[in-house]
């Protein structure tokens, strides 16, 4: 068996903190096995002036990364599952999903005020289009700002009283231990989660099969499911983070249920719709579920979203 491992991260500290604690499962599984971290400076990290929409999303946060791992300078890396691509570069693959912390959004007010009883025209600090657009559907009335930097950096921000409000992650909040900052946690009606949300990714080289069965023992298997169903609808929808694109996943007596929503920015227009089914085809719903999204709609709104990117063959929506 291998003698180290090197895990790549980010610096942040909610990055560090999921880092650590891959690290502090591996060195429980197996107490003669080295573990270091790389700290590695994605382009997302140093972008900070500029929405994730109009700089290119999800890959910002990986890209530098996964070339360290094709490189041979780190063996693993540690992902929020909500930050990572539908597609891997040659060689790579998405190894493991850990179990899920909570999925949903949490909203962190001054003075703990409510999201029913904020006052017309709070100014609300969010950096997700679909927060943005699920928010204003509901609160058309909110002057949304673009929020971005790190967990602590945002929470600065509300306590300086530049927001009425900011809008997190609720998994995020609870590793750094800052629950106590959460004035409440939004149910799936009001914000429904990122694809992933709540759930780590490990992504290691394909060809390091000692590395791949070392690492097994993270995999769980309802959160892969489900996750596995979610990135599927993202990947049918050719999704990344220019429209507000939403899908959760659960278990429900067995079968797999899943909610999926697209929207426009304003938040005007939102599709819903959800499916159930057997886990073992959750890549089958997935899709069945984003062809209905599609059909209700949805098509329309990606098509304006997307029809000035190379990238999208938006002729394809309908006819796949």
């Amino acid at each position: 068996m291998r003698k180290a491992i090197r895990i790549g991260t980010r610096s942040s500290a909610l990055a560090l903190w999921q880092a650590e604690w891959v690290k502090s499962e591996l060195e429980k599984k197996y107490p003669s096995l080295a573990v270091s971290l790389t700290k590695i400076k994605t382009t997302g990290d140093k972008i900070l002036d500029v929405p994730l929409a109009k700089v290119g999303g999800k890959g910002l946060f990986v890209k530098e990364i996964e070339e360290a791992m094709l490189n041979q300078e780190i063996d693993i890396a540690v992902h929020s599952m909500k930050d990572v691509p539908t597609f891997f570069p040659d060689g790579l693959h998405l190894a493991c999903i850990t179990k899920r912390e909570d999925a949903r959004d949490a909203l962190l007010t001054r003075n703990k005020v409510k999201f029913q009883d904020l006052p017309k025209g709070a100014n609300i600090g969010t950096s997700s289009l679909r927060r943005q657009a699920q928010l204003m559907s509901v609160r058309p009335d909110f002057v949304i700002h673009q929020l971005r930097g790190n967990v602590d950096t945002r929470l600065r921000k509300l306590k300086e009283g530049q927001y009425d409000g900011i809008i997190l992650a609720a998994a995020g909040v609870k590793r750094l231990g800052l629950a106590e900052n959460v004035t409440e946690y939004l149910e799936p009606e009001i914000s429904l989660p990122a694809i992933g949300q709540g759930a780590l990714g490990i992504e290691c080289r394909v060809d390091d099969r000692e590395l791949n069965d070392m690492i097994s023992f993270f995999n769980h298997a309802e959160t892969r499911t489900c996750v596995t169903g979610e990135r599927a609808l993202l990947r049918r929808l050719e999704g990344g983070c220019q429209v507000p694109i939403a899908c959760h996943g659960r278990m429900k007596n067995g079968k797999l249920h899943m909610d999926g929503l697209v929207g426009s920015v304003d938040g005007r227009n939102i599709i819903k719709d959800s499916i159930e089914g057997e886990p073992d085809k959750a890549e089958k719903l997935g899709v069945a579920l984003a062809e209905s999204l599609l059909a209700k709609g949805a098509a329309a709104i990606l098509r304006e979203v997307y029809g000035q990117n190379s990238d999208f063959s938006g002729n394809n929506l309908l006819e796949n």
